[in-house]
């Protein structure tokens, strides 16, 4: 599929609009990694922000405390999610299942 050409009105608003969602995106995983917020915030954040939703499930993982590449992934393949999986495309226990790793953690 080819990209649509864009004149540079809407290129710019375009580019804006990817800034403001990695800088969202990068922020969450900042905050996550302090433990400002939890799992469960960022899964109930990404219902409604379309920046959130597009998030890979690996590094929501990797960004969390004492989570890294490795340890993401292997919680992946434990728990059946693909590695290109995004928030959005979380199954409903595949949701509850990652929470339930998380909460149950001391």
């Amino acid at each position: 599929m080819a990209l649509p050409k864009l004149d540079p009105d809407q290129r710019r608003a375009a580019l804006v609009k990817a800034a403001e969602a990695r800088r969202i995106r990068a922020e969450l995983k900042q905050m996550l990694k302090a433990g400002e917020v939890s799992l469960r915030d960022v899964l109930d954040r990404s219902g409604s922000a379309d920046a959130l939703a597009k998030m890979r499930v690996s590094e929501v993982l990797e960004a969390m405390p004492a989570y890294g590449p490795v340890k993401a992934r292997a919680l992946m393949e434990e728990l059946d999610i693909a590695a290109s999986r995004r928030l959005r495309g979380l199954g409903p226990r595949q949701r509850e299942r990652l929470l339930e790793t998380f909460e149950d953690r001391p």
